[in-house]
């Protein structure tokens, strides 16, 4: 049986008393490319926008194989034992040549799906860049508004555009494996500056000597870049998701972070830059939707493509043409 659509209204009132299902629609609808739906949607955060920016917001990133799965799992069941209410965005890599995705986190954290306290929200990668969602900072502010503590956003992997998430974020933490090679050589070096922590998982059992050692070598490594203009200095911890060591050490850490960023003005600032290049990637997003649903553009690119591809116009000059015949009104 079809569910009724909710009316933006509904959806507002749902949203703000916390009820899950209306919070779950209320972000499909602002992933929504459907005219009436972003109409909609523009309305939905309107309205949303004065309950939000409450939350801790953590972003949480590492690479392939950390086990970030069971790291949140874990992670966030503590966080929910505090008293916490948890939201937790995951991302799954979209297919480039199907489009598809599995969505598959909530099978992946199934202790953390049960938990009345958390609210786990998978969301495709499409064909956005940075490891996230491009509807991610909507999905946030709805969480937000429906009373979320803390919200986790998951990436898809590191990989060398993935740094979106640090612009959306207060702390940004980084998982590292021990013993897989030459540390400093697995990441680049960008999001090692980027990072708040540096979070060794598994140091557990025969790893835990390893973990030790990488722990120092991160510690001097981190050591190198300059200060942040945040004052505060990157940390390096280890923890065992999987055994709950050293779990207890990363809050205690997060609140450290929070308390002192709001002490001395940061977390404000911050926010007011990541709204400025949320509106800077909003207003890209738009003009790339309005530039290929427009009718000119569309009757002209077949051709167009065809002259690139056989090599009979340059790339550089086929852009500005279309652009012109795009602002030629």
């Amino acid at each position: 049986m079809k569910r009724r659509k909710l009316t933006t209204e509904e959806l507002i009132e749902g949203v703000l008393a916390g009820d899950r299902l209306v919070l779950s629609r209320a972000i499909t609808l602002c992933e929504s490319q459907k005219t009436e739906d972003i109409q909609a949607s523009e309305k939905l955060m309107t309205a949303i926008l004065p309950h939000t920016g409450k939350s801790m917001r953590i972003g949480i990133t590492g690479v392939p194989g950390v086990g970030k799965s069971t790291f949140i799992e874990s992670f966030g069941t503590l966080v929910t034992e505090k008293e916490k209410k948890l939201a937790v965005l995951t991302i799954d890599p979209s297919s480039q040549k199907t489009k598809g995705s599995i969505l598959g986190d909530k099978t992946r954290m199934e202790e953390l799906a049960r938990n009345p306290m958390a609210f786990i929200r998978p969301s495709a990668s499409g064909t956005t860049l940075g490891g996230v969602s491009s509807k991610t900072r909507e999905a946030m502010l709805l969480c937000e508004a429906a009373g979320f503590d803390i919200i986790f956003i998951e990436t898809v992997g590191v990989g060398q555009s993935e740094t979106l998430v640090e612009g959306m974020v207060d702390f940004f933490l980084l998982l590292m494996l021990a013993g897989a090679g030459d540390e400093l050589q697995g990441i680049k070096k960008g999001i090692m500056e980027m990072a708040d922590a540096v979070v060794i998982n598994k140091a557990d059992g025969e790893n835990q000597m390893a973990a030790k050692r990488a722990k120092a070598e991160y510690q001097s490594a981190l050591h190198l870049f300059p200060m942040d203009t945040s004052g505060w200095l990157p940390q390096v911890k280890t923890c065992s998701a999987l055994q709950n060591q050293g779990l207890d050490e990363i809050w205690e850490m997060l609140n450290e972070h929070h308390e002192a960023m709001r002490a001395n003005g940061f977390l404000e600032e911050n926010r007011k830059r990541q709204q400025v290049n949320w509106f800077k990637e909003n207003v890209n997003e738009m003009l790339g939707h309005a530039f290929y649903q427009n009718q000119k553009i569309a009757q002209a690119l077949p051709g167009i493509l065809e002259q690139v591809e056989s090599g009979e116009l340059p790339a550089m000059n086929a852009a500005y043409n279309l652009i012109q015949k795009f602002l030629d009104k």
